[in-house]
């Protein structure tokens, strides 16, 4: 168990370390936007502008921690 915990804590911080990888990247947020949602798209989930929109500014709120 313990080393299930110790997974699921890795890799949630890899998802967290990439989404600020992607954030903090010196891009425009449009060209930012188009591979977050290529990326979703490669794993069968489809969003709409304002659902992906809204998906960014929450990982953004939480990344800066304003989420809290």
């Amino acid at each position: 168990m313990r080393s299930l915990s110790i997974l699921a804590a890795f890799l949630g911080g890899a998802v967290v370390g990439a989404a600020c990888g992607i954030l903090f990247a010196p891009e425009k947020g449009e060209d930012t936007r188009l591979k977050i949602s290529e990326a979703l798209r490669k794993r069968g989930i489809k969003l709409d502008r304002k659902q992906l929109n809204d998906l960014v500014d929450e990982i953004a709120s939480e990344v800066k921690g304003d989420g809290e």
